[in-house]
């Protein structure tokens, strides 16, 4: 990975694989990658931060990273995969931090930041509508229902097989509609083509459908800490009404920035309009030494 290096870091009982840059010590940004995607997705903004004087972080979570990868689909329950995070940043000497996370890395990046706000300073998110934004719109919203049925359809046990079928060939037809380079499709699919690493990943959505009180998107409480939200405009996983209403859903400081004509993966997609978004927003809160 460009302008980065791969190391091991124990956390919470379990090993995380993880691309770092910049400084032990500097301010920390961690960095949360999305389904199908592992910390590849920020091998731009790794360096990018580690120049601006962050010391960046980026793991391959929980089930991601053979290390770390447990059997039961209760082990991805959304308050271990906070809790993940809040490790890995007390194993880096890190008492509070900016989060960025996108897609699923999003969700628990919101939850992060819901949470524990007195450990996140900054929150930027890509793609990903605050939970209980995105609970609403997949109610009120038909289009938003269409757009995100393969929550449903990841609940079967026979999905695994199905994305991997054919060279992978659904997974790699989903990434290259959205704008994602063939080499970045390989990188991903060099640890999502493995059939173990997929069903782990999988029981995010899994875990997530037996939620119970308190861990349902719905119940998740607005967001105080300063955000910033950027929502590609042909995002075919998300739509407007979610995006928009996310708004509702931050009591803080609160920047919406679209990008125009990127779809879901927006940092393989439009990365040098994810790069500038994130170090103009943490440069307004924070001047890193």
């Amino acid at each position: 990975m460009t302008g980065s290096r791969l190391t091991e870091i124990r956390a919470g009982g379990w090993t995380f694989e993880v691309a770092t840059a910049g400084r032990p010590g500097a301010p920390l940004v961690t960095l949360l990658h999305g389904f199908p995607q592992t910390s590849h997705t920020w091998r731009d903004v790794l360096p990018a931060l580690a120049e601006a004087g962050y010391y960046a972080v980026a793991p391959n979570q929980r089930g991601y990273s053979a290390g770390a990868r447990p059997g039961a689909i209760a082990d991805y329950a959304a308050n271990l995969l906070v809790a993940d995070v809040l490790a890995l940043a007390d194993a880096c000497g890190a008492q509070r931090f900016h989060l960025v996370g996108h897609d699923w890395g999003g969700q628990i990046a919101w939850l992060t930041a819901a949470w524990h706000p007195d450990r996140v300073r900054t929150l930027s998110i890509l793609s990903r509508p605050h939970p209980a934004a995105f609970a609403a719109a997949l109610q009120a919203d038909a289009a938003q229902a269409e757009r995100s049925r393969h929550h449903r359809a990841f609940l079967d046990p026979a999905t695994a097989g199905l994305l991997l079928a054919d060279g992978a060939l659904r997974l790699r037809r989903m990434f290259a509609d959205q704008g994602v380079p063939p080499a970045a499709i390989d990188a991903y699919l060099e640890r999502l083509g493995d059939t173990s690493t997929l069903e782990a990943a999988l029981n995010w959505y899994r875990a997530a459908a037996k939620a119970g009180p308190g861990l349902a998107a719905r119940d998740i409480p607005a967001v105080a800490v300063p955000t910033l939200y950027l929502w590609g405009s042909a995002d075919a996983t998300v739509g407007r009404i979610a995006a928009e209403a996310t708004a509702a859903q931050v009591t803080g400081a609160y920047r919406f920035e679209v990008i125009a004509g990127a779809g879901h993966f927006l940092t393989d997609d439009a990365g040098p309009a994810v790069v500038s978004a994130v170090l103009r927003f943490l440069g307004d809160f924070e001047t890193a030494t």
